[in-house]
């Protein structure tokens, strides 16, 4: 797929697969969320001033596996990109995030983000993360990280001591942990439509 010179391409996908395999014009701008789905996500800048956004979040509970797969490339210089991946574990569930990022040597006045955080809720749950950041310009901004942990015991204590039962505080922690990816959907029903199927989910 071909984004055309200063076109927009904005998509929100929820449960359902995608593998999308984009080239950027110029001045162009990609707005990607995907919500409760594997993902492969290729991008390609390769004209100047593009601006490249991919959002996941995977809300996984029993056998549930999901892999999150985002490959972008900035070919020439003057673009932004800013990936953020974000996976919630429960129970046996699986999670998988491959992130390739790359900045070739013309790329010169490029700022790239790169983020994987992931909240784990039982023992038995399991995430593999594999952020990769190959830079060859010298004129750059670019930054990427992963993290994995747990719920803030002391956060949920906090909270039960002010009347809010255990799994009310842990719903809560958790559906503020996913707002972050949530609240950069651009469509105000959507975004609200997405909030409320976390909402109504058990922790």
């Amino acid at each position: 797929m071909r984004i055309s010179k200063g076109e927009i391409f904005e998509r929100v996908f929820v449960n359902e697969e995608v593998n999308l395999q984009i080239d950027q014009e110029a001045g162009s701008h990609v707005k990607i969320h995907v919500i409760n789905a594997s993902f492969s996500i290729t991008v390609n800048q390769l004209g100047e001033g593009c601006i490249t956004e991919i959002y996941g979040l995977e809300n996984l509970h029993g056998d549930e596996s999901v892999t999150a797969e985002t490959h972008v490339t900035h070919a020439v210089g003057g673009g932004t990109s800013n990936q953020l991946v974000k996976f919630v574990l429960a129970d046996n569930s699986r999670g998988s995030f491959i992130g390739d990022l790359k900045i070739a040597p013309d790329a010169q006045q490029t700022e790239a983000h790169q983020t994987n955080r992931n909240l784990l809720l039982s023992d038995t749950a399991e995430m593999r993360t594999r952020p990769q950041l190959e830079i060859y310009a010298d004129d750059v901004k670019a930054t990427h990280g992963a993290s994995t942990g747990q719920l803030d015991e002391s956060a949920l204590f906090y909270m039960q001591q002010r009347g809010i039962d255990k799994q009310k505080a842990r719903q809560l922690l958790v559906n503020a942990f996913m707002k972050e990816v949530v609240e950069t959907i651009s469509d105000e029903k959507i975004k609200s439509d997405v909030l409320l199927l976390f909402e109504e989910e058990a922790f």
